[in-house]
């Protein structure tokens, strides 16, 4: 579990360019991505990489989001101290662990299980802990734990998953990307009223696919 001073330098040097060249504006979330060892997320083979802009392959088959996708996403979610977040798709764990870092309580689902052994080991080494880490179909959500401030979707669905919008407390926002395997565009849904919700988008995006009913 070493993070040296070589890594917080890079780190430093991410946080620049995301503010920079990305344009990410919102400081809770850089300051949050500059404390979050991000090479501890991913295998080791990769650790002098794990600072640049990239997608690096991890368990089951899936990615480990670019840092630019990271921080444009939790910027959009607007996120506040002590907000109840529902994230979907707790992958290696690095989004939940920025969440975490801005303090919020979140509650995870996963689908994979390996994915799932590997973010409850690594919050375990690296003292953090989600309200609640769930292996389980994230179309469902959690509706015992429901509802919540924040939604946010890190895999890309084909259609809007309903029933995370019920979850979702008015004057709450999800975040999500929507659209064919190839690409997605990413959208902001926030609750007006139980009936009523205002869509914002953001670009074309590509994200591992959200799959319902199927947890491995």
């Amino acid at each position: 579990m070493r993070d040296t001073y070589v890594h917080k330098g890079k780190r430093k040097q991410l946080m620049d360019y995301l503010h920079q060249k990305i344009g990410i504006t919102d400081g809770f979330v850089l300051s949050a991505m500059n404390e979050v060892p991000r090479h501890l997320f991913i295998e080791s083979v990769f650790e002098d990489y794990a600072y640049e802009d990239r997608a690096f392959p991890i368990l089951a088959k899936q990615t480990i989001s670019h840092p630019s996708t990271v921080a444009e996403q939790t910027e959009l979610l607007e996120v506040n101290e002590g907000e109840k977040i529902l994230e979907i798709g707790t992958g290696c764990g690095y989004q939940t662990a920025v969440l975490l870092q801005m303090k919020a309580l979140v509650y995870t689902v996963e689908r994979q299980k390996d994915l799932y052994d590997f973010s409850t080991k690594i919050f375990r080494e690296l003292n953090m802990r989600p309200k609640f880490q769930s292996f389980g179909d994230g179309f469902a959500g959690l509706p015992t734990f429901a509802p919540f401030d924040k939604v946010l979707v890190t895999c890309g669905a084909e259609v809007l998953p309903t029933e995370l919008l019920k979850q979702l407390k008015v004057g709450g926002k999800m975040v999500i990307p929507l659209g064919k395997t190839d690409e997605q565009i990413l959208y902001r849904f926030t609750k007006i009223s139980d009936m009523q919700f205002e869509k914002e988008e953001f670009g074309v995006y590509k994200f591992v696919p959200m799959l319902q009913n199927k947890s491995h």
